[in-house]
């Protein structure tokens, strides 16, 4: 593990305190879920072609969307899925998009962050509003839930279905614009990493 990674560790314990807290507001036992796959997923980049199926999905907002009429506003779109209490791969994964933010600070206005909830019935729009409060979340980085089945049509539009939430691995997808491929980055990845992924879709070689 990069001591980046580790740093992303480290920053996330408050992401995990938000998710306990949020189990215990919920009426539910907090839990330390195990994911197996998370943990073990390869490292691997690849190029894939997929379809984003015609759902309706509710954003942090309170705002009822088309989720692909969301993603094909013409600007390159940074993606993951994740879940708000979770206490394991997710405080990191959403930490690194917090890092993402601030290194493309200055470049807000031109792309587009999407996190995807795998746990609808529990991410309320409230709960999502509260979660990328804490995470600082600027205007071009929206948080999304729906039904369950959306969320499943959409996990599986994308190859990360899994069955269930607790063995869902860390994966950023990045595409430039609608109708293109998307990149798919398997594993926990640096904030670095990502924001040169970004750059290579967008068509610059650096800020």
């Amino acid at each position: 593990m990069t001591k980046a990674i580790a740093l992303l560790l480290l920053a996330a314990n408050v992401l995990m305190t938000f998710a306990a807290q949020a189990q215990d507001a919920s009426g539910g036992a907090t839990h330390h879920h195990h994911h197996g796959s998370a943990v073990a997923s390869e490292v691997k980049r690849s190029e894939v072609n997929l379809k984003v199926p015609a759902v309706t999905q509710m954003r942090q907002d309170g705002k009822k969307a088309s989720f692909p009429g969301e993603l094909d506003d013409g600007r390159p779109v940074i993606l993951q899925f994740m879940y708000t209490s979770c206490t394991t791969v997710c405080p990191v994964t959403t930490q690194t998009f917090s890092q993402v933010q601030e290194l493309l600070s200055k470049e807000s206005a031109k792309f587009h962050m999407a996190s995807v909830s795998i746990d609808p019935e529990h991410d309320t729009v409230k709960r999502l509003d509260e979660f990328s409060r804490k995470l600082g979340a600027g205007a071009q980085w929206q948080f999304f839930t729906g039904t369950l089945e959306a969320s499943v049509a959409l996990q599986k539009a994308f190859d990360v279905y899994r069955g269930d939430k607790m063995n869902h691995a860390p994966v950023t997808f990045l595409r430039a614009a609608p109708g293109k491929s998307w990149i798919r980055l398997d594993g926990l990845r640096e904030p670095a990493d990502i924001v040169k992924e970004y750059l290579a879709v967008a068509g610059r070689g650096r800020l």
